[in-house]
């Protein structure tokens, strides 16, 4: 039984919670008010009693996390966070979903201390769970020994209904009940309401049995009974062995005399009249964000504890360090995201044969990177085979297993998007997934996140054009490169040759961001004019390849696969008279980043007609070829058909584009 003071103090809590969020909301005349409501006591146990944390540094790594899948319900963080002494402040509380504020409608990973992801579109919050938990239990295979337990935290979620019903939760629980994380905690506000109406009139599942089948251990909790969550809670730290469900019964908008267990309370805000009469119901003063003095108090003292947890974890750390000198040089390396010096050097050195798939190529170069950056992690969606994403001389990660460097996610590349990003967020492991380009599209929501989260994750993509062949339309993808091009801060590298993989790979570790490398699945040949320095172009986004003594009669920009061609057709025209200029373009968005001097000296000035070359969908071209460009693009979908016969059928050969160049 839990002491009768503390569940006072809990109850006051509680209450403070409410008032925070319904007031914040008020303000704002948006958000969410029901999930706030409904689950202030569960956010007292949490971070009053449970969290082992400390607020005065968010990034403690040995610290417990938790992430809130029910984005919706920010408030309820928010309030938290002020209270449990994160850096935010009443100002922050009040300035609720206000321009350029640290209280955003949704939570925002790097927006304010003690976020652990970005969250909001339902479910990914789980898969960013999923992601951080076996993050640390990759940290904790690689250094814990017995006598140094660096890595013990646990990771919590609170997910709603909508989180459970996305397809992602399935993809992302699934894999961690097959992988027996035992250091996660999934809890279920199961309010049985949603935002249209009651939960019954979409569902009827059992979910508590569903998560009993995924292998997770469940429980059934009263999300007001402070008895219970302790009870409940200690169990599961005493001796957790596989991820745990909790189902937590609740009452949405908890405390609104009018609103409370309806739909109305999920996403507006209660109205004057309804925060006065839900403040008196509960008791509460008439004044705007009161916050009770004993509260404030009660969580300083709480700080004084947080902060004694993280020094005895710092004092135990450091003679780790001094009796583990091996394992802290690498901890560091990974901690502190070190390059190696010379790197490019190194990467150019790794031997490619050719002519050869840059999937191919790229398999090297990252079984060469392995074993320089022991940061890396690589994974992929039950295609590790064919789009080359396995690390060779590492072992497979398994049940209760967590030495090795390579993932097998399964058919599951939505969830597998998203715990990657959970893996980045342990701020120490650089993870990369893989897949076919056109699988991308399960994929979007997750990757979007990742660039609005600046999260470092790689995407290796495979299988980057109609030109894979055989199997057709419903695997060539078209548009998949344009559609990727638009995320902010999403860098879309697709290489031409061996040479260029090698570079996209120093792009991509160097870039604290999500890349996506696009590679072929048919071989490529090696290319003279690729061989330059990084700075002179991969690093550039775009640079020539074959320049014009001349003002150019024709530029060519092309990407990837195309660029062999591109070349192709530049000894052709030549040998009609014409001057030509070839641009590998690899990377708009590094280009984009350039001087405005030297954009102009690849894309500036008259420089003849300017054509594009890429298997793809024409979309995105015009910027750099401008409306009286010739765009070589593929504007339908494809077809399933040899690769020679594709190209002659879609006009990707030298001929085919000389005709059109010069009818």
């Amino acid at each position: 039984m839990m002491d009768a003071e503390l569940k006072k103090q809990l109850d006051k809590i509680a209450n403070t919670v409410r008032e925070l969020s319904i007031e914040a909301v008020q303000k704002a005349n948006s958000g969410h008010p029901g999930l706030p409501m409904g689950c202030a006591e569960f956010g007292a146990f949490l971070y009053g009693v449970l969290l082992q944390h400390n607020p005065q540094n968010p990034k403690w790594l040995n610290r417990d996390r938790f992430v809130l899948s029910a984005g919706h319900g920010s408030m309820w963080l928010y309030s938290l966070l002020h209270l449990s002494g994160f850096n935010v402040s009443m100002e922050d509380i009040k300035q609720f979903r206000q321009l350029h504020s640290k209280t955003p409608g949704h939570p925002e990973f790097h927006m304010t201390d003690g976020v652990e992801a970005t969250t909001g579109p339902l479910g990914q919050g789980i898969a960013n769970a999923v992601g951080q938990a076996l993050g640390l239990k990759i940290l904790g295979a690689k250094f814990n020994t017995p006598e140094f337990p660096l890595f013990t935290a646990k990771v919590y979620c609170l997910a709603g209904d909508g989180c459970l019903m996305e397809g992602i939760s399935s993809e992302a629980s699934s894999l961690a009940g097959h992988l027996q994380l035992d250091n996660l905690i999934v809890i279920h506000d199961a309010n049985q309401v949603t935002l249209d109406g009651f939960l019954k009139d979409a569902s009827s599942e059992d979910t508590k049995m569903r998560y009993r089948s995924y292998g997770w251990d469940v429980y059934e909790l009263d999300g007001y009974n402070f008895d219970q969550m302790q009870e409940v809670f200690t169990q599961i730290k005493q001796g957790q062995q596989r991820p745990v469900f909790i189902n937590m019964l609740t009452v949405i908008g908890k405390g609104s005399p009018n609103k409370a267990g309806t739909h109305k309370v999920h996403g507006s805000p209660l109205g004057v009249e309804e925060v006065a009469a839900t403040k008196k119901a509960l008791g509460l003063p008439e004044e705007d964000f009161y916050v009770p003095q004993s509260v404030y108090q009660y969580f300083q003292q709480r700080l004084t504890k947080d902060i004694a947890l993280e020094r005895k974890w710092k004092e135990m750390f450091k003679e780790w360090s001094q009796s583990k000198p091996d394992l802290y040089k690498v901890f560091m390396q990974m901690a502190e995201k070190k390059l190696p010096e010379h790197l490019e050097q190194e990467l150019v050195k790794v031997d490619v044969k050719s002519p050869m798939a840059t999937r191919s190529s790229s398999q090297v170069v990252l079984n060469a990177l392995g074993e320089m950056l022991p940061q890396l992690y690589g994974g992929s969606a039950d295609l590790s085979s064919s789009d080359m994403t396995m690390m060779k001389k590492f072992p497979l990660i398994a049940p209760n297993q967590f030495e090795g460097r390579n993932i097998k996610y399964g058919v599951r590349e939505f969830a597998m998007a998203g715990i990657a990003s959970g893996l980045s967020q342990t701020d120490m492991i650089l993870p990369y997934v893989g897949t076919f380009l056109t699988f991308s599209d399960y994929m979007r929501n997750a990757i979007r996140l990742a660039a609005l989260s600046k999260v470092q994750v790689i995407y290796q993509f495979t299988h980057d054009s109609v030109f894979l062949g055989e199997d057709g339309p419903t695997h060539q993808p078209v548009e998949h490169l344009a559609a990727l091009r638009v995320i902010p801060n999403l860098r879309v590298i697709r290489p031409a040759d061996a040479r260029e993989v090698k570079m996209a790979w120093l792009a991509a570790i160097s870039y604290r961001g999500p890349t996506a490398l696009i590679l072929s699945r048919q071989n490529l040949p090696d290319l003279a004019e690729t061989h330059v320095p990084y700075d002179q172009g991969m690093g550039r986004g775009a640079y020539i390849l074959r320049r014009a003594d001349k003002k150019p009669d024709f530029t060519l920009f092309a990407t990837g696969s195309e660029v062999s061609l591109a070349l192709d057709v530049a000894v052709a025209l030549e040998k009609t008279g014409r001057i030509v200029r070839v641009i590998s373009m690899p990377c708009w968005e590094l280009f984009e980043q350039q001087s405005e001097e030297y954009k102009r000296s690849i894309v500036g000035g008259d420089i003849g007609v300017r054509v594009s070359i890429e298997a793809g969908v024409s979309f995105g071209w015009t910027k750099w070829i401008g409306v009286d460009g010739v765009s070589i693009a593929i504007d339908t979908f494809g077809e399933s058909a040899p690769q020679s016969d594709l190209a002659s059928e879609f006009g990707f050969t030298v001929d085919s584009i000389l005709h059109r160049l010069l009818a």
